[in-house]
């Protein structure tokens, strides 16, 4: 219900005019180039994070790659960069970057953790009995890898795929900033130019669409279950050796660091020192780092708590309601921030006054826009957790509910912080909806950070850009260390139930 309270609003909006309008609205020219623009920017972007994901995720896990470890660690920070600041630190590098290329460029390189952390993990708890058959029988190390591995990470491969796409759907500043016209500046224009919000609203019906499509998809090419070997794999792989591929490999890797990690860290410290004859107030800067862990932190937990329910059906149930929940917690993602934000003020405003501009509205847009992050770390871990324990509790008398609060939800404890972690630097990241409904005098990191780059004030946002992305890289380490710790768990407990 949380993520289809803006849909609604928006169905209502859209059909305000009537059917003759909405058709009207649809079969116009620009409406189909939005929709192409949109589909083929994201889908391209989803499938470069694929690879990117895929590839980077077997280096830093199976392979003797130099620096493995520390690169495990760098690869995850791009997801504390938000795409407007990424687009901002390369405009800044290159004025004339824009358009498609841009736009596939920046988004690709905050985006591809999205895929790397989920394959990581699936790699660390695959079965490697496989592919030592496949070894055994003849197999070379990259058809195995395309024949076994792939296999066994395609679930979580196009889990992450799918929140890339979702995620380049609804983003609003990295395409505003780079001038690449999708639904949501489309959007965005439409609520700007006129006081009618009825073709906006229609136009974020057309997103909410796309995003069922997309989810759809993917459920198709994830398959029933992941691939998951014999019993368990309470076993680690063998380290494979790279040879005459390991100095390209550390290249590659360090080429992907400099593009996604480099530039905005190189462009942000030549503000900071532009502007430090300036001098930042530090009262400013601290109250605005608070305000953002306040409503991040509870933003975050309302939306894990709404995600377990959805997350335990849509892993241990594979009918026809436990596919229809896991696909309306995606609505809201599909939605940009703006929308969702305007959806709720005409809530707030009409229906429930006395929360409007308050911290529970604007955690609740969070949750709404940021649901499926929470859903997918859910699912995948507590699809993870061995059945044969649950099985083993219920024998001893544990009704249904005793049992996943005692055995399932501790081995998927891991999986669980790391959904919550995930959700907490995106709220971090989020602008549109918190620049609507925020609370009256809070400001956080991204609506300052935007509020002095919208007037040019580059060395002022500097500053607030520096503490967001400190900020955001607490949870984005968390990440891959709650996931180490889950696979180590999942791998205990596996052993445990043989």
């Amino acid at each position: 219900m949380a993520a289809l309270t803006p849909l609604a609003y928006l169905v209502v909006r859209a059909f305000g005019g009537g059917t003759e309008r909405v058709w009207q609205v649809l079969w116009q020219q620009r409406t189909l180039d939005l929709a192409l623009r949109s589909i083929s920017l994201a889908l391209a972007v989803a499938a470069a994070c694929v690879v990117l994901g895929v590839a980077a995720a077997w280096l830093v896990v199976r392979s003797d790659l130099p620096g493995r470890r520390a690169a495990a660690v760098l690869l995850v920070l791009p997801l504390a960069v938000p795409s407007y600041v990424a687009a901002f630190t390369w405009i800044a590098q290159w004025p004339g970057l824009s358009g498609f290329w841009g736009a596939f460029g920046v988004l690709t390189l905050v985006s591809f953790p999205y895929v790397l952390l989920p394959v990581a993990a699936a790699l660390r708890t695959a079965d490697p009995a496989l592919e030592e058959v496949a070894r055994t029988l003849g197999r070379s190390a990259p058809r195995t890898f395309a024949l076994v591995t792939l296999r066994q990470v395609r679930p979580a491969a196009t889990a992450g795929g799918l929140l890339v796409a979702l995620y380049v759907l609804s983003d609003f500043g990295a395409v505003s900033l780079l001038r690449y016209d999708a639904f949501t500046t489309g959007i965005f224009t439409s609520y700007q130019a006129t006081f009618d919000r009825t073709p906006a609203a229609i136009l974020g019906c057309v997103l909410v669409a796309l995003a069922l499509v997309l989810t759809v998809g993917e459920r198709r090419a994830r398959g029933v279950a992941a691939v998951r070997g014999a019993r368990g794999a309470a076993r680690q792989a063998a380290v494979v050796p790279l040879g005459r591929v390991r100095v390209p490999a550390a290249l590659g890797v360090l080429a992907l660091l400099t593009a996604s990690l480099g530039v905005p860290v190189y462009s942000l410290l030549r503000w900071l020192l532009a502007g430090r004859s300036a001098g930042a107030d530090l009262g400013d800067l601290a109250s605005a780092a608070w305000g953002t862990v306040t409503v991040s932190g509870l933003g975050a937990l309302l939306t894990v708590a709404l995600a377990i329910p959805v997350g335990v059906l849509a892993a241990r149930h594979q009918g026809r309601l436990a596919r229809g929940v896991e696909l309306a917690s995606f609505a809201g993602h599909a939605l940009p921030g703006i929308t969702v934000g305007l959806a709720l003020v005409f809530f707030g405003i009409r229906v429930a006054p006395q929360l409007y501009q308050r911290t529970p509205m604007l955690a609740f847009a969070y949750a709404v826009l940021f649901l499926p992050l929470a859903v997918g770390a859910v699912r995948t871990a507590v699809a993870a957790a061995p059945p044969v324990l649950e099985d083993v509790s219920r024998s001893l008398g544990k009704g249904r509910a005793a049992t996943r609060l005692l055995v399932t939800m501790p081995l998927a404890a891991p999986g669980v912080l790391a959904g919550a972690a995930l959700v907490f630097l995106t709220c971090a990241k989020e602008l549109p909806a918190t620049l609507l409904l925020r609370p009256t005098g809070t400001d956080t990191l991204a609506t300052e950070l935007w509020s002095n780059t919208e007037i040019g004030a580059f060395a002022a946002a500097a500053p607030y850009a520096a503490v967001l992305l400190v900020v955001a890289a607490v949870p984005a380490l968390a990440l891959d260390q709650f996931l180490r710790t889950g696979s180590a768990r999942t791998r205990r407990g596996e052993e445990a139930s043989r």
